[in-house]
């Protein structure tokens, strides 16, 4: 059986909203797009690539598909970890709009019978189904449970707005640190299994 990862960059603040650019994702009056770049550096690279050598398939958000498939496809390169896999392993899009995805290798999967249909998926993969980015995915499967382990890349800057991984009113939930690293640029790597329902004490005698 298959582990649904996700994998995003977050701001101090834990916002992930358009890491990659300007134009990436202008919604709700965005304006700090690109907030990534500045820190990217050797030590970053070898994690995404190591997180890409264990993929076989990805799960995404329609909005991250879409910013993904308007890129991806016009700058593959067999040698390149993260195009390579992107272009040529499957792609399963959560979405209730898109009919006739254009991207190799897609297959969408209706909102509404979702749960079941990623259960499907681990059930029959051997490797990682990978989620990168694709916030209002990542909420709703943090919300049921279904992701088996988080990778987030936390950047040393804080934004005050834009749209954040955790939103306010998620389930309480514990998890065991299975990995962490930092770059030269300040990046802290965190990798996170989720152990179950938080616990809570009190520290007086």
């Amino acid at each position: 059986m298959g582990k649904l990862t996700l994998t995003t960059f977050l701001t101090l603040d834990g916002v992930m909203q358009a890491p990659g650019g300007p134009e990436e994702d202008p919604s709700d009056g965005f304006r700090y797009g690109g907030w990534v770049v500045p820190f990217d550096d050797e030590v970053m690279g070898e994690f995404i690539t190591e997180n890409f050598g264990r993929v076989e398939a990805f799960l995404l958000g329609r909005r991250t598909y879409e910013i993904f498939a308007g890129y991806w496809p016009d700058h593959d390169d067999p040698a390149n970890p993260v195009a390579s896999r992107l272009n040529r392993l499957p792609k399963y899009v959560a979405s209730t709009t898109l009919r006739e995805p254009q991207w190799e290798n897609t297959t969408v999967i209706d909102g509404e019978h979702l749960q079941a249909e990623v259960v499907r998926l681990k059930d029959k993969l051997d490797g990682e189904l990978q989620v990168h980015g694709s916030g209002q995915l990542a909420q709703w499967l943090l919300a049921r449970d279904l992701v088996d382990e988080l990778h987030l890349m936390v950047m040393p800057v804080f934004l005050g707005a834009g749209r954040k991984l955790f939103p306010t009113g998620g389930l309480p939930t514990s998890f065991e640190l299975t990995g962490h690293r930092t770059t030269p640029k300040g990046i802290a790597i965190h990798s996170y299994r989720p152990t179950g329902r938080a616990t809570f004490g009190t520290f007086a005698d």
